[in-house]
């Protein structure tokens, strides 16, 4: 598969282009069934990159001044969950593939896995001359088979604060628009400091905040040239939309200072493969699938974090870890003005 560096892609597209010949025999196996598999093979990847884009939205509990403005470089790393990198494929779910052994159930690779050695089910058709035949299919394997654990984020990231304790927030990765893949991800949020608003809110060492962000991806990748199938227009499409729901304490000293945070994340993914595909079945027959599925999934977890932050003058450090459903680790370079 070509353009593996991008890895929030290529954890979405291996379902589909690992092998030329996959998406011909998983579809000949059915809509149903191809659709079935896939859900259960790209869900971690979806719960993944709604922590990735979620990641590094604050670096203190303490608001700056009213007028003040920050920017903010962000790097985020998601590292991925030894318990979601395979799912139990249970051959009673489907209409048309079992296991050569007949075995009733297996655990194969997700998105973010490998299937060391390879594993292959037996996928039935029905061919309109020759009745039912068979052919096997290798499942593809997932990022695991390139030795990458993490999945990179990144941000550059501007907060504004029309009041004290009040800072507006927006977010953005610059956008990839290429041949064939087009990605995009931004966000917007409010963080509020509660303890602003009490009287002696300057002599307490500790800041109590909140904070709303909403966070968006998008991506296209066009693997037209690359399925070795008949038809055009041929991609996989996913939207993820999550609005994050933060509690920060932390404490308010001059040079260095701590924050801690619970949150909980709730959203939705959708990943869509379309195009138009002519899949043969045997020798003879074919038939053209437009737009053979989308996979939707809901997503909620909840989430803590731990992080300091090491302010010199305009320019502060900050460096936090969140733990999860899936960890992931976030570095901040901060200049306040």
């Amino acid at each position: 598969m070509k353009n593996k560096g991008i890895l929030l892609m290529s954890v979405f597209t291996m379902a589909f282009v690992n092998a030329q010949e996959n998406i011909n025999e998983l579809l000949a196996a059915g809509v149903e069934d191809a659709k079935r598999f896939t859900t259960d093979y790209i869900a971690p990847a979806s719960d993944a990159l709604a922590f990735g884009i979620n990641a590094g939205w604050f670096n203190t509990a303490n608001a700056p001044k009213k007028y003040g403005f920050e920017i903010s470089l962000i790097a985020n790393g998601v590292f991925s969950n030894e318990e979601k990198e395979s799912f139990q494929l249970n051959v009673a779910d489907y209409e048309n593939i079992r296991f050569p052994d007949n075995s009733p159930s297996k655990m194969v690779a997700t998105a973010l896995g490998d299937n060391n050695p390879d594993v292959t089910v037996i996928v039935t058709y029905d061919d309109p001359i020759f009745g039912n035949q068979e052919v096997e299919l290798t499942l593809p394997t997932g990022i695991g088979s390139e030795g990458v654990s993490i999945v990179p984020t990144a941000f550059v990231q501007a907060s504004f604060s029309p009041f004290r304790g009040t800072q507006l927030k927006g977010r953005f990765f610059p956008k990839i628009d290429t041949e064939d893949v087009d990605f995009s991800t931004y966000g917007f949020g409010i963080q509020q400091e509660f303890t602003s608003w009490l009287p002696a809110e300057k002599t307490i060492p500790v800041a109590i905040s909140g904070l709303i962000a909403y966070s968006h991806l998008d991506a296209s990748y066009d693997f037209t040239d690359q399925t070795g199938i008949q038809g055009d227009n041929q991609r996989v499409e996913t939207d993820v939309n999550t609005l994050l729901f933060q509690l920060i304490v932390g404490t308010k000293f001059k040079v260095i200072n701590f924050y801690g945070g619970l949150g909980y994340i709730t959203g939705d993914a959708t990943t869509d493969l379309l195009g138009s595909y002519t899949v043969t079945n045997g020798v003879v027959f074919s038939q053209t699938i437009t737009d053979p599925f989308s996979v939707e999934r809901d997503i909620s977890a909840v989430r803590g974090t731990l992080g300091a932050n090491l302010k010199l003058g305009f320019f502060s450090l900050n460096a936090d870890y969140t733990i999860g459903d899936f960890d992931s680790a976030s570095l901040g370079l901060n200049f306040s003005f």
